[in-house]
């Protein structure tokens, strides 16, 4: 089975900004990940990537904010939106971008 294709979109959040979303299922994890999802969610500002979460083969899911990388612990598709829209707020308040 190939993967399922949940959402593929990018939204325009502002003049120069948007958020790229895709989410696939998968018959197979993305080891080290133990569920069957393959996402990756960006963040671009003035054609800077800020903010991205994504699961790969040998890393598992984590998240970059800013140059910092960290660990991020995936629960479900919805919760990974809840988190990644957050952190878009979040930068967006510490950068002050609206």
């Amino acid at each position: 089975m190939k993967a399922l294709a949940l959402i593929r979109r990018r939204v325009v959040l502002a003049p120069n900004a948007f958020a790229e979303i895709a989410v696939w299922r998968v018959q197979l994890p993305v080891p080290p990940s133990e569920h069957p999802f393959k996402y990756r969610l960006a963040y671009v500002v003035g054609g800077e990537c800020v903010l991205r979460y994504d699961n790969e083969r040998g890393k598992g899911d984590h998240r970059h904010f800013g140059a910092e990388e960290f660990d991020y612990a995936f629960t479900t598709p919805d919760q990974l939106m809840l988190d990644f829209n957050a952190d878009i707020a979040r930068w967006n308040h510490e950068h002050g971008h609206s």
